[in-house]
């Protein structure tokens, strides 16, 4: 008997100990999830301006706006509901794109030529021998069909899971994926990937990255150099339009991603991508500076 209450203590005391080295680790583990959130709140921090609506307004849109301060490490949206909300790349794909063929030698560098298959298409400036370099330029969707399908299905999908880039969903057609397929990413997203594009963060050599910064140059001057890309798609039953790109610019790094969405008929839908960024970025003080 004196042996059977012996081991029944024993026990007893067994899960007491369990019990209070749990609850312990469940302690620790909270307060490091509690001072690692305190931390990004810290460090991070996060500006909502509504006032930038009267830029989408003007070219009858509707959008959002996300900005990242490098030096500040600060965000500045318009919209961050919308920034949050995964939509298709359309051709901001051809970012991670280019990066793919360069690391697979599915193209040498940005002037390699691929000939044009002849098919005559909407925009006289597609219907011509391309480079990555000139393609880019011009948005030529055929080349980067082209580029996508000599890459392939298993080799696309291992980068793009490896960027992070979205949803990571390459399903849809290997040359459709980012137009007509379900690959989606948000303008939050866009800014995430871009940084690791800048800051040289992506599984990619750095000869690879220096020629995607060549090639989405598209304005230097004295006081800044603007790197982007446009992109448009479709959003249900309305058109969806991109700005994403960064801003190197008196030793500061600003990345940004601007979405729109208008009605089939806007006409001024084509040059909103560009003209809406540009004047947010100017009234933050960017581009003209304040």
């Amino acid at each position: 008997m004196k042996n059977i209450n012996l081991k029944i203590l024993f026990v007893v005391c067994l899960l007491f100990f369990a019990n209070t080295f749990a609850a312990c680790s469940k302690e620790k583990v909270g307060a490091v999830a509690i001072e690692n959130k305190n931390l990004l709140a810290e460090t991070e921090k996060s500006v909502e301006k509504d006032d930038l609506k009267k830029f989408f307004d003007e070219y009858k849109v509707t959008g959002c706006f996300v900005l990242y301060d490098r030096k500040e490490n600060k965000f500045v949206r318009y919209n961050s509901k919308r920034c949050a909300e995964r939509f298709t790349p359309a051709s901001t794909f051809k970012i991670p794109n280019s990066l793919i063929a360069l690391e697979t030698d599915v193209v040498k560098d940005e002037n390699e030529i691929i000939k044009w298959d002849g098919v005559k298409r909407d925009r006289a400036e597609w219907n011509k021998d391309h480079t990555l370099d000139s393609a880019f330029e011009f948005s030529a969707l055929w080349f980067y069909q082209e580029i996508a399908r000599r890459v392939g299905e298993e080799r696309m999908r291992k980068y793009v899971n490896d960027f992070a880039y979205g949803n990571r969903n390459i399903s849809g057609g290997i040359d459709q994926f980012w137009l007509r397929g379900n690959l989606r990413i948000s303008p939050d997203e866009q800014i995430a990937f871009l940084r690791k594009v800048y800051e040289n963060k992506l599984p990619v050599s750095a000869r690879s990255n220096e020629i995607l910064k060549k090639i989405m140059l598209v304005e230097s001057n004295a006081n800044y150099k603007l790197f982007a890309k446009t992109g448009a798609g479709r959003n249900g039953e309305k058109r969806l339009g991109w700005y994403v790109g960064f801003i190197e610019r008196n030793g500061n790094v600003f990345y940004f991603a601007s979405n729109i969405e208008a009605e089939n008929r806007n006409e001024n839908f084509m040059p909103a991508r560009i003209e809406i960024a540009k004047k947010i970025l100017n009234e933050l003080g960017i581009l003209e500076g304040k």
